[in-house]
């Protein structure tokens, strides 16, 4: 009964990450992921996130914007999961914040960067997911709340990209739900709210970056501790 007691409580600790996923990089720390595209959803979408020679457009013909609560430190990577015939070897990214109807709020950080095609392993709409990861980024951000974009690029490629929808399925982090973003003059679109063009929670997009310090980490530790030895001496009564 006592094993059984410990074993509960550091699944209650633990629990909100046994099934967490985010596309793994080699030497990167995911601190935050809106989820995978869930295929069991009734409302499963993806809108277009691409510059190609379809729909192109300087700096992009269309795209995505996820906003994530982000608690401090420095940003070095970014990552969108997209339904897409595309082959891309670059991709644009911004990071934006204050981000609201038909205001593209402050520009913090944006720029190139190489990038490949990483299959998912999930399909849909006739297309397979692939992860478009940008690193070796450097972005310093207070704690608070903003909007990330990547776009893969594939200027001479007459296919499509759609950043899948995600209803928060194996998420990391935090995010406000219905508050994303479309920009795209080639669409028509103004940093309007991506529900205009259909239901999207929220995109499959990720962030990478700083990890808490150690001392925070060795206070976590210790709370774990102390409370593993409440539920000893509870036991033990």
């Amino acid at each position: 009964m006592k094993k059984v007691a410990l074993l509960s409580l550091f699944a209650l600790v633990f629990g909100a990450f046994a099934f967490a996923s985010c596309p793994v990089e080699s030497g990167y720390t995911c601190q935050f992921y809106s989820g995978d595209l869930n295929l069991s959803d009734p409302n499963q979408n993806g809108l277009a996130n691409e510059n190609d020679a379809i729909v192109s457009g300087s700096p992009y013909g269309a795209a995505t914007f996820q906003n994530f609560n982000w608690a401090g430190g420095t940003v070095t990577g970014l990552a969108t999961n997209n339904l897409s015939g595309l082959n891309p070897t670059t991709a644009y990214w911004e990071i934006r914040s204050g981000v609201s109807e038909g205001n593209g709020g402050t520009l913090v950080a944006s720029g190139t960067g190489s990038t490949s095609n990483q299959a998912t392993g999930r399909s849909d709409f006739g297309f397979i997911e692939y992860t478009n990861f940008v690193g070796g980024l450097s972005v310093n951000l207070g704690a608070g709340q903003y909007w990330m974009s990547v776009v893969p690029q594939d200027v001479n490629n007459a296919n499509r990209s759609f950043n899948s929808d995600t209803d928060g399925t194996n998420g990391i982090g935090s995010y406000q739900a219905n508050n994303q973003y479309f920009d795209s003059a080639f669409f028509g679109a103004n940093f309007t709210n991506a529900n205009s063009q259909g239901a999207f929670a929220a995109f499959s997009q990720a962030a990478y970056g700083t990890v808490p310090e150690p001392s925070s980490l060795i206070m976590l530790g210790s709370g774990l501790v102390a409370a593993a030895g409440v539920v000893r001496r509870r036991l033990g009564r």
